[in-house]
């Protein structure tokens, strides 16, 4: 079982949090839901995880499209992107069709609370962000997070995850 707590600095440091601890545990079927606020740094985290699966296409927010697929360009799995945000139910979710691209692809759900039906084995990272103090205008995402990444289900019993 995984339950470990992580103070990541700066986005760059998500990235690779995403590319160099997470990545390399994952493979085709693994679920990842993230939860933090907005501006936490999720985003950021699915880019890095997508630079290291090697997939085609930017990592962005998929708010308003709500699932986008980010297929692989060698031989590692796809990654499907999910902003279950604005998603009002569990129903809203399974209308998604999600279960379809389970077994392929490594499928990340941002505000992923009611996801976790999607699968009993799954890795949970929750994001929390610094309150207070002066905001830099340069960097408003800016600010150290607290990540803790726990994992569910049999699948993760044996894994143990890269340090960052």
């Amino acid at each position: 079982m995984i339950d470990v707590t992580v103070e990541v600095p700066d986005a760059a440091t998500m990235r690779r949090l995403g590319a160099e601890v997470i990545a390399p545990a994952l493979r085709p079927g693994d679920l990842v839901i993230l939860t933090g606020d907005l501006g936490a740094g999720k985003t950021t985290f699915t880019q890095g995880l997508g630079s290291a699966l090697g997939i085609r296409g930017e990592v962005a927010s998929p708010t308003f499209i709500i699932a986008r697929t980010h297929p692989s360009l060698g031989d590692g799995p796809d990654l499907v992107h999910v902003d279950a945000y604005r998603l009002s139910s569990l129903a809203e979710l399974d209308d998604l069709d999600l279960d379809t691209s389970l077994e392929d692809a490594v499928t990340v759900v941002e505000w992923g609370d009611d996801a976790q039906s999607l699968s009993e084995d799954r890795l949970h990272l929750t994001i929390l962000r610094e309150r207070g103090g002066e905001i830099d205008m340069d960097d408003p995402s800016g600010g150290v997070r607290s990540v803790r990444i726990t994992s569910h289900g049999e699948r993760w019993n044996a894994v143990t995850l890269a340090s960052l």
